[in-house]
């Protein structure tokens, strides 16, 4: 567990839930409580909260031992739009409370992330929120957020992984006490998962190569929620607590970044323009 700066607890490691089917949610996250996760990532984008919510109700589980995080989607930007959002989110969750509220894309041209993050601020000092953050922030967005608001956030989740590592953008939150999240851990899976110096550095360990790159990521201090559905991947992504990387190995995968995003730039990001 890790303590962010609003004094609650988050597990550093937690099941997305991106691209899930409705017919799929129950299953995965039932595998998943039972492999030990207990943070679950969701979004009003992802069009599983209810899902998720018709599916946490289904667990033998006290709810203070799950922590949930959502995200309030770009069209719903605003202080009175973001309100109503968050309640939406609420009820579909079918929840008293959410742990983690993040604002999911800065989307600077509409200028609307300060409003947005001051209505958050308001739900965070209701009760209904326990940790309040952003996802996508780059410096200059975050120095303007901590300028024009109160609460400085938990969390920046932002795309994070062995091709695209952004270790300055790290130590600046770190240097505020934002906790940074890495979302597409994994790269998507895919042939990256087949790298020569990953699978050499994976063979020394016994472990697989994601297992690898998760282990990378939360010896360097992030947080992370690998996606699956599938039921192995989802216990073998968990199964990363019974070995440590050696620093000349967590130095290897420091080198295979290339600085270049394998996603939307969130300057480039406006209010509607995804869908």
């Amino acid at each position: 567990m890790v303590k962010l700066n609003s004094n609650v607890e988050i597990p550093e490691l937690g099941l997305g839930v991106y691209k899930i089917e409705d017919a799929d949610v129950e299953r995965v996250v039932h595998t998943a409580i039972a492999a030990g996760y207990r943070a679950i990532d969701t979004a009003w984008f992802y069009k599983n909260e209810k899902a998720l919510g018709a599916a946490l109700k289904t667990l033998n589980i006290n709810r203070e031992d799950l922590f949930i995080t959502t995200k309030l989607w770009n069209d719903f930007q605003g202080y009175d739009a973001t309100i109503k959002a968050f309640n939406d989110s609420l009820e579909s969750l079918q929840l008293t409370y959410i742990d983690m509220y993040l604002i999911h894309w800065p989307c600077p041209e509409d200028g609307l992330f300060i409003e947005t993050y001051k209505a958050l601020e308001t739900l965070y000092k209701e009760g209904k929120i326990k940790a309040i953050g952003v996802c996508n922030f780059k410096e200059h967005h975050l120095d303007k957020l901590l300028a024009e608001t109160e609460i400085v956030p938990a969390v920046n989740q932002v795309e994070f992984h062995p091709l695209f590592n952004q270790k300055a953008l790290q130590a600046y939150c770190e240097s505020k006490g934002i906790k940074l999240m890495a979302w597409s851990p994994l790269m998507r899976g895919g042939e990256w998962l087949k790298n020569a110096d990953l699978q050499s550095i994976a063979d020394q360990y016994n472990k697989t190569v994601a297992q690898v790159i998760i282990k990378w990521h939360l010896q360097q201090g992030r947080l992370v929620i690998p996606k699956s559905q599938n039921d192995n991947r989802i216990r073998e992504n968990f199964d990363v607590f019974d070995f440590e990387l050696s620093d000349e190995d967590l130095d290897k995968i420091d080198q295979l970044n290339t600085d270049e995003r394998q996603f939307r730039d969130p300057d480039e990001v406006k209010i509607g323009d995804m869908k």
